[in-house]
């Protein structure tokens, strides 16, 4: 496995983000966050998905604020940590699943995935392909759809963290329409490519070993002989951006 380091400035936010402590994620949609001194506030959260089956109460997070009036919830959680609150120098998660896109857009027009797309001369978003709407559209001739996987960490989770009961997981069936229409894509396209973006220090990305485990890796197969790339970008983000660190073309598994 070919790794690619990045030489490209961080994507600095509008201002650094705040750190607080979760209390409590109500619904998928929403997490309470204490900033100390008695300030309790509702946040948005951006992970629709379960977050690596783990119970996050009392994990330190970054919190961003839109400054947007008009929004129900203003703030928005970013990152958490698997660090203790009072930890000096925290490694944190990301978790906005809607803001990869504009992260990889970002580092798409700067070059920095020079080995996927070579030069890039243009970059088109929310691209019709069948039934689907995929990612970008690179110089015309390569599709990119982005992937934000949370359902797992793959990453060493300390003991004091507590986990959620399990709960079976079957939801592949957009992830694979997505790998056959990209496939499908290069009759007519030169190369079509799944980049996986994860947001922590991680061992590498592998399929979800979930109901449907069999199948998707059937898929993948089927995908892969037909052309399709599997690309993992690893990033880490900061109370004062997100930066690009590296990334690599993922071996079979």
């Amino acid at each position: 496995m070919s790794v690619l380091a990045v030489d490209v400035p961080p994507l600095r936010f509008p201002e650094p983000l705040r750190e607080g402590v979760i209390l409590t994620r109500p619904n998928r949609f929403i997490m309470d966050v204490d900033f100390g001194g008695g300030e309790v506030v509702r946040c948005h959260c951006p992970a629709v998905s379960r977050i690596g089956g783990l119970d996050l109460t009392g994990r330190p997070c970054l919190v961003s604020d839109s400054h947007n009036s008009k929004r129900k919830m203003p703030l928005t959680v970013e990152a958490y940590s698997l660090q203790q609150p009072h930890d000096a120098a925290k490694q944190w998660i990301g978790i906005n699943q809607n803001a990869s896109n504009r992260y990889v857009e970002h580092y798409l027009r700067e070059g920095a995935f020079a080995a996927i797309t070579g030069p890039v001369a243009s970059v088109r978003r929310e691209v019709p392909l069948g039934s689907s709407r995929l990612d970008f559209l690179v110089n015309d001739d390569l599709y990119l759809e982005v992937k934000t996987p949370l359902v797992q960490m793959q990453t060493e989770i300390p003991a004091y963290v507590p986990r959620l009961p399990e709960v079976p997981f079957s939801s592949t069936e957009r992830a694979m329409r997505h790998l056959r229409e990209l496939a499908a894509s290069l009759a007519n396209h030169e190369r079509a490519v799944i980049l996986y973006c994860l947001y922590y220090d991680n061992f590498g990305f592998r399929y979800y070993h979930g109901t449907t485990y069999e199948e998707v890796l059937a898929t993948v197969d089927a995908c892969r002989a037909a052309g399709v790339e599997l690309w993992q970008a690893d990033f880490e983000v900061t109370p004062e951006g997100v930066a690009l660190k590296r990334y690599y073309e993922l071996e079979r598994w």
